[in-house]
């Protein structure tokens, strides 16, 4: 028999493969897979919304979302902001087009809250006194804020890995949270007749071309398209249904060449480009989530959220409607609950930001409510 030395080393390839596939795997800031198929997926900023995303728990990396909103409100911005302020806290890129370099100032800062938890865990053991099967109605809220306190994972260090940060629409993000970078692209270039200037959407697919060659594969990048087709944002040639379609297409070209860091998040007013209109539909249907918000037209819209002192009774009401028209799904067993297809309405919270939840009429109680009628009135008859 032959014995070998303990001290002697065997081979060292093995060892510095471990270590690189060790290096490889390296967990992203803000990049979880998704429970469904293992896609990694990002946070919107909005913990409502990302359970809202076909059961991803996030919006899926190379996929983009069209936000149609009727009206003249900006829960649509509101959104934007959220999903900004949450790329920019975790770290990624963020590519602007169309907006002002003073619109950076506008994004909510990060909430330092503690009582929510309590204040949810009450919640909860109140009970609805209606009907049992009504009884799981009153507690949907409750359960998407429990799923949303869940994206809060822990990496394997033992640190805590945040996925979906709380912002709060009174503070400013500060510059000491911010460890990613923003770029903001102009829109409203008009090509100078006799000359071959490009159009600021082609330029725009462009420098994002070339800043996702140039990236890492570890850079996240987010891109937000506001408001398209605005007259106030875009010029009149890039509101061409040629120009917006080659520049909707091109973005969802880059999104299946870059499956793993880009996702991109449209908004359309739809009251001047309705959803019956052609260019519309054809929009909708080169991005891969498709949302309508339908503001509600109350007194309740106008009124600011309210704040974190009060009891919370504000923060229920619904101020709008949302209509799911498409996810992002990417297996055959169709992704997510069906729940997330029917109705779905939205309030607006300082401390928890857009919260979205299954609308639902609530059951009349007439024994409570209703006008209680005395008998001793009544004229008693002896016999």
């Amino acid at each position: 028999m032959s014995f070998r030395k303990r001290s002697s080393i065997i081979s060292t390839s093995g060892l510095a493969g471990a270590a690189q596939a060790k290096t490889d795997n390296t967990p992203i800031p803000g990049v979880r897979p998704s429970p469904l198929d293992g896609r990694p997926t990002t946070s919107s900023g909005t913990a409502s919304l990302d359970n809202l995303l076909a059961g991803h728990s996030g919006l899926p990396l190379g996929t983009s979302i069209l936000i149609g909103e009727h009206g003249t409100t900006d829960f649509a911005g509101i959104l934007l902001r959220y999903y900004v302020a949450e790329g920019l806290v975790q770290g990624h890129q963020i590519h602007v087009l169309g907006l002002h370099e003073g619109w950076r100032a506008e994004l909510p800062g990060l909430s330092t809250e503690s009582g929510s938890s309590h204040k949810s865990e009450a919640s909860s053991t109140d009970k609805m006194k209606i009907a049992w099967r009504y009884e799981s109605l009153g507690s949907a809220g409750v359960a998407r804020d429990r799923e949303g306190q869940r994206g809060k994972g822990v990496s394997e260090s033992g640190a805590t890995a945040i996925f979906c940060h709380s912002f709060d629409l009174t503070k400013r993000l500060s510059t000491g949270d911010v460890k990613g970078q923003i770029a903001f692209y102009q829109s409203m270039a008009i090509p100078r007749p006799g000359t071959q200037q490009m159009s600021p959407l082609k330029q725009f697919i462009k420098d994002l071309s070339i800043k996702l060659v140039n990236s890492p594969p570890s850079s996240i990048h987010r891109v937000i398209v506001p408001s398209l087709l605005s007259p106030t944002m875009y010029s009149s040639l890039s509101s061409l249904p040629q120009e917006v379609l080659q520049f909707v297409h091109a973005l969802r070209a880059l999104l299946r060449q870059y499956p793993r860091t880009l996702s991109v998040v449209l908004t359309i007013p739809l009251s001047l480009y309705p959803r019956t209109t052609g260019l519309t539909r054809w929009i909708e249907l080169l991005c891969d989530g498709v949302l309508e918000f339908i503001p509600l037209q109350s007194t309740t819209i106008h009124k600011p959220p309210p704040s974190s002192k009060g009891d919370g009774k504000d923060d229920e009401k619904v101020q709008g409607l949302i209509k799911v028209h498409s996810l992002p799904i990417f297996h055959e067993k169709g992704g997510g609950s069906h729940s997330a297809l029917d109705d779905q309405s939205f309030s607006l919270s300082r401390s928890k930001g857009l919260i979205i939840k299954p609308f639902y009429l609530p059951p009349a109680d007439d024994d409570e409510n209703g006008p209680k009628v005395d008998d001793t009135s009544k004229p008693s008859m002896d016999f």
